[in-house]
């Protein structure tokens, strides 16, 4: 999405490292702008997520362009078949070589999943923003559009919210990022293409709106946060439908989770009201040109009135919390006595009467 021209007159500068996605990169050495004879070294990054969104045609038509005395780099959260096979095609006496940092990461991550209902998915999102009102917050949803839907809703409910999709320019994903990074936006719904390799310094909370469809997502979506030793919470929206199978997923990423339902009403309430009590302006001492209109206030109105209209202000500030339906809590197989299961129907959606 960038001006093409510019990055011609750049190349023409001479560089030493160009950073580009494969189908630019291609394009520059159609076009002759990008010079590959000197060429000293290929990285790919995310080579896994290259080749699943069919960039494989451009990838091998650059590492063809390049000379064959380089050193090729591979960089991937997973390695599935088909990047070995790539490697082969491309690497001479690769190798291999795995980074053993992942466990001492996922210690900093709490894993929550919280049971709904399945119209309760989008307020039970709205109540566990609420609850932990995080510095940064990262919503995953799987399609494009449920990122704009979800975006259209939280805007209309107060959030500052930015999206990110592959819908976005470059320019417009670049704004979104900073804005979450000084603090004029607060949560960021994205789809997991879009979240690939950004990195939010206090990002606090991961909500996965719609469920990864496999371990390594999960764990790659949730490694957002809990960086640097700092803690995180990663929270799984888990509707009856789907608790069997985000027991599985949590399994074979190796993962253990609470099990809760997510915060009512009452809970986001009384979260706030400990916010209000421990907020650091009360500790701050009275400065002499405010005594004089704090003892007016306090003359006309008494401090009880005065407290209330306080605790009115910071409470209209925030959005209202969602009243949930209440379901039967989860609890996960391996912890179940011997013999106790759930009947069938736990697993289907409960199923709505004709509308009278």
């Amino acid at each position: 999405g960038m001006d093409m021209r510019s990055e011609r007159r750049a190349l023409e500068r001479g560089a030493h490292i160009v950073v580009g996605t494969p189908g630019r990169l291609r394009d520059h050495i159609t076009r002759r702008s990008l010079d590959m004879s000197a060429l000293k070294a290929v990285v790919l990054d995310e080579a896994d997520e290259m080749l699943d969104l069919g960039f494989r045609e451009d990838l091998e038509f650059i590492l063809d362009a390049a000379p064959a005395e380089r050193r090729t780099l591979m960089f991937s959260a997973t390695v599935p078949r088909s990047i070995a096979t790539l490697a082969q095609g491309y690497q001479r006496d690769a190798v291999r070589i795995s980074a053993a940092g992942e466990e001492k990461q996922h210690l900093d991550i709490e894993y929550r999943a919280l049971s709904v209902a399945q119209p309760d998915r989008e307020n039970a999102i709205i109540n566990v923003l609420r609850y932990y009102e995080a510095k940064n917050a990262l919503v995953f949803c799987n399609t494009r559009a449920a990122v704009n839907h979800l975006t259209a809703r939280f805007n209309n409910r107060n959030f500052s919210v930015v999206a990110l999709s592959g819908e976005l320019s470059q320019n417009e994903r670049s704004h979104a990022l900073q804005a979450m990074r000084d603090g004029r936006a607060k949560v960021c719904i994205a789809t997991d293409v879009a979240a690939r390799g950004i990195d939010l310094p206090n990002l606090e909370l991961v909500i996965h709106a719609d469920l990864p469809t496999n371990p390594e997502t999960l764990l790659h979506r949730s490694g957002r946060t809990g960086r640097a030793g700092r803690k995180g919470v990663s929270a799984l929206i888990v509707p009856n439908s789907a608790r069997k199978r985000t027991e599985r997923l949590l399994q074979n990423a190796g993962l253990k989770a609470t099990w809760a339902s997510p915060p009512s009403a009452d809970d986001v309430m009384r979260r706030d009201d400990e916010r209000i009590l421990a907020d650091p302006v009360f500790d701050e001492p009275v400065k002499d040109d405010e005594r004089g209109f704090i003892d007016a206030l306090l003359a006309r109105h008494g401090a009880e009135q005065v407290a209330a209209a306080f605790v009115r202000q910071c409470r209209a500030s925030r959005s209202a919390p969602e009243d949930l339906m209440e379901i039967a809590p989860f609890t996960p197989s391996r912890e179940r006595p011997a013999g106790e299961g759930f009947a069938r129907r736990d697993e289907a959606p409960s199923r709505r009467d004709d509308f009278g």
